[in-house]
């Protein structure tokens, strides 16, 4: 538990992190993350042993796949910097807290898996809060659902493609270096990179940032059910919805409260329906191993 609450913690106060880059173009930002992350990736998996895990990964239709969510991610990396840095970190919570159930729209309509009447309500309760949000401002809160609906497409790519985490993650990195790469060094080229020394420390610490809560997370996710985790999942979006509020003074309207109160009230009938279902699917008494 230890390891979750340090992973979704260390998740919640990144904007901080991208804050100290906000004169950085977010494309530059999300370069470095990219490759810089690949050395401390290749470096988790060799510390762990699982090198043979990304050879294994090395064939035609797990590059092609690992392709297609390794953009989803780096668009999904960059959108989220650019909406911090644009001072929406209120409604990148938001993306974060609708991404969950969006993940479960995602598998009924791709998966065929089936929902029941409690989680059919949740969904509705998420979109009729979204609703309200446009309806009353007047705006799309686009880079919410981008935020939400493309980390669903990456989760739900990973899943068809059944790859070891920490090893896609790294496939995916080493995949999008050399194009990473290739920006920075036109950046460089063209006088329009950002090498101060302090600017510098927080790029190259880029790598860092995105590796270390991962390792944090394989941990717990080694030791913890999936229910678990995927309650302690929403202290991310829950402190980056505070630190929109309290620190960096983001409005928090009626509009704003009714809305995410309508959302928060749909992850709570969608976690306790799912968690009554795993006890009657685990009844007190049957000790197997959780999934």
């Amino acid at each position: 538990m230890i390891y979750a609450v340090l992973a979704y913690g260390f998740w919640g106060l990144l904007p901080i992190y991208w804050k100290l880059l906000q004169g950085v173009d977010p494309v530059e930002i999300v370069s470095h993350r990219i490759f810089w992350s690949v050395f401390f990736l290749l470096g988790l998996l060799g510390w762990q042993g699982r090198w043979p895990e990304l050879t294994m990964l090395l064939q035609p239709r797990a590059v092609l796949g690992l392709g297609l969510t390794a953009t989803l991610l780096a668009g999904n990396w960059g959108l989220y910097i650019y909406g911090v840095n644009t001072d929406r970190v209120v409604e990148t919570s938001l993306g974060y807290f609708i991404n969950p159930l969006v993940n479960v729209l995602l598998g009924v309509i791709c998966l065929g898996e089936t929902l029941g009447s409690w989680g059919w309500l949740a969904v509705g309760l998420a979109g009729l809060g979204v609703s309200f949000f446009v309806w009353q401002s007047g705006s799309i809160p686009w880079i919410a659902l981008g935020l939400a609906v493309s980390f669903a497409c990456y989760g739900l790519g990973r899943k068809l493609l059944k790859v070891p985490a920490l090893a896609g993650l790294t496939l995916e990195t080493l995949l999008l270096s050399p194009l990473a790469l290739g920006i920075l060094l036109a950046l460089t080229a063209q006088g329009q990179s950002h090498w101060g020394l302090g600017t510098t420390v927080l790029l190259l610490g880029c790598g860092l940032v995105t590796a270390l809560p991962l390792l944090w997370f394989n941990q717990a996710a080694e030791r913890l059910s999936l229910a678990t985790l995927g309650f302690v999942q929403y202290l991310s979006p829950s402190i980056q919805l505070i630190l929109g509020v309290a620190l960096y003074s983001e409005p928090f309207t009626g509009v704003h409260a009714l809305s995410f109160s309508l959302i928060w009230l749909a992850l709570g009938i969608y976690s306790w329906s799912s968690w009554q279902r795993r006890q009657r699917a685990n009844p007190p008494g049957n000790h197997r191993s959780p999934p």
